[in-house]
């Protein structure tokens, strides 16, 4: 990985530069150099707005206004290359995600490259399909046109990522988007460094960079790019970012998909073979230190099946990660000082009965388990994003719906047990974002599954053909032909209740299994 490279200045995204070796048809173009796509002039503080993401924006603008991004060809070309980043720099984001949280080779390969290309390769099967107008059905008075839903791009898309999850977070948008015909400005995380580094000198050598951008901003940078108009912004982060980007997005009445986050509830019934449950559970907890959104954040479990879990916990701990996970190559860390500090405080809630070990100059929290733990608790009070289990205990299936629906709408419940009426009553009974049961996480890796919240845990959903679909524009196309004049002189004035009958007749949509009597 090239490590040698000057940041880019506040305000500024990280110039475009066209590819030093593209094959051909790989859609790659030349830098701009009149403000907007990362040439000479990308940064145009525009006199009229006084922005300093407006010049950009316009490029990207004039660029999609002038169709380049519509043929399916050129989607194709974008996102092949797309996949050859993916090939060509695997090794550079396994150490980029390893210097910026420790992320394990095998949970970085599996999770950052493996499932984004799952994704790319779905998109690229499906897309001449996925694109092709959709005929819909007509009524009789317009039985001989054309009634059709054109699938447009959106315009100019921006993807704002985030850090638990990099690479795949910001690309399996971007490949919907691609998909879709959109330009896109991508804005990774500025949290971790080194990926968002690599992201922005190597992505643009593969791309075409009069449509596609990357932007590195702060906080406050990005509250400025969020000033422009956007077509469509798809933000993943935190409800409470999650709303400030909606209150940009609504003064220019723009769509947005938020992907949030949330306590994801875990009930574990008696009926259910402990050790698996044990391990699964344990893995989907502990996979990238706890910082995945849709990890479970706690078990609601009885008293007794809690002295049967906790044993069965221990052994999964030291099954994965030996007797010193702080030791074992396959456990990550905290991504950063302040995030450590925060999951650290959390600690204090409850009783620690496993792990509890940690070492700040690290970034280190051992794999946790709490108990004793009452629904007050600052660990009950907010996402935990780290590797800490807490157990609540509840009386039964009835009493843990009762909580878990007393609470904000999370992003996935799990439920554990042997009996599927128990993993079926949980699911009928409890409302979230997405629903796994008897494991954890494996919901995800579906492209046929749509990802995303409800409530506060998120707006609309993606993977698959629902990335396509959520960059795309659901265009409702009647066209009808010049003449047959006189079938429409039923409908003009003046009226009469022999002419509305008829238009009655022709129009009515009526419900299946009736009929009606002349």
């Amino acid at each position: 990985m090239e490590t040698g490279s000057v940041l880019p200045q506040p305000g500024t995204q990280r110039p475009l530069e066209p590819p030093g070796q593209q094959p051909p048809g790989s859609g790659a173009g030349k830098a701009a150099e009149d403000g907007g796509g990362g040439g000479k002039g990308s940064v145009d503080s525009d006199a009229t707005s006084g922005n300093p993401y407006a010049g950009l924006v316009s490029h990207l603008r004039a660029a999609w206004l002038s169709g380049k991004t519509r043929p399916m060809e050129y989607r194709v070309a974008q996102l092949e290359a797309l996949g050859r980043f993916l090939d060509e720099k695997k090794q550079d984001i396994l150490e980029a995600t390893a210097l910026d949280m420790g992320k394990p080779p095998f949970e970085a390969e599996f999770s950052e490259v493996l499932l984004c290309k799952n994704e790319l390769h779905e998109t690229l099967n499906n897309l001449s399909q996925w694109m092709k107008d959709e005929h819909v059905d007509k009524n009789l008075v317009t039985r001989l046109d054309s009634a059709f839903i054109r699938k447009d791009p959106y315009g100019v898309v921006l993807i704002i990522g985030t850090w638990n999850y990099p690479i795949y977070i910001l690309l399996v948008p971007l490949i919907g988007a691609i998909a879709a015909g959109n330009c896109v400005i991508i804005k990774p995380s500025e949290i971790t460094k080194n990926t968002e580094r690599l992201v922005a000198e190597m992505l643009s050598c593969y791309l075409d960079n009069d449509c596609f951008a990357v932007v590195r901003a702060d906080v406050q940078e990005t509250t400025r790019l969020l000033e422009n108009k956007f077509d469509y912004i798809f933000f993943t982060g935190s409800p409470s970012v999650g709303r400030i980007v909606m209150a940009a997005a609504a003064k220019h009445l723009t769509p947005v998909t938020l992907e949030l986050g949330g306590k994801n509830p875990c009930y574990v019934s008696d009926t259910c073979d402990v050790q698996n449950t044990a391990r699964r559970v344990a893995w989907g907890r502990f996979f990238n230190a706890g910082q995945t959104c849709v990890a479970p954040d706690y078990v609601l479990c009885s008293a007794e099946m809690q002295e049967k879990l906790l044993p069965a916990l221990r052994k999964a701990i030291t099954d994965f990660y030996g007797p010193n996970p702080r030791e074992s190559p396959d456990f990550g860390r905290i991504v950063g000082e302040t995030q450590f500090q925060r999951v650290q405080r959390l600690l204090c809630s409850g009783r620690v009965v496993i792990g509890g070990q940690t070492d700040e100059e690290e970034r280190y929290i051992a794999p946790t388990v709490l108990v004793d733990l009452q629904p007050s608790d600052p660990i009950m009070q907010e996402e935990i994003f780290g590797p800490i289990l807490p157990i609540v205990i509840v009386a039964n299936m009835d009493e843990a719906i009762d909580f878990i629906n007393s609470r904000e709408r999370p992003l996935v419940v799990y439920a554990f047990s042997s009996d599927d009426k128990v993993v079926n009553q949980v699911l009928e009974r409890t409302s979230s974002g997405g629903f796994c049961g008897n494991d954890t996480l494996m919901h995800v890796t579906l492209t046929s599954l749509p990802f995303g919240g409800i409530g506060s845990s998120g707006l609309g959903n993606y993977h698959g053909r629902f990335t396509f679909d959520a960059f795309t524009h659901h265009r409702g196309c009647l066209h009808r032909g010049m003449g047959r004049e006189a079938l429409n002189a039923l409908r003009y004035p003046p009226y009469s209740q022999q002419k509305l009958g008829i238009v009655r007749a022709a129009s009515e949509v009526k419900r299946k299994g009736t009929c009606t009597l002349l």
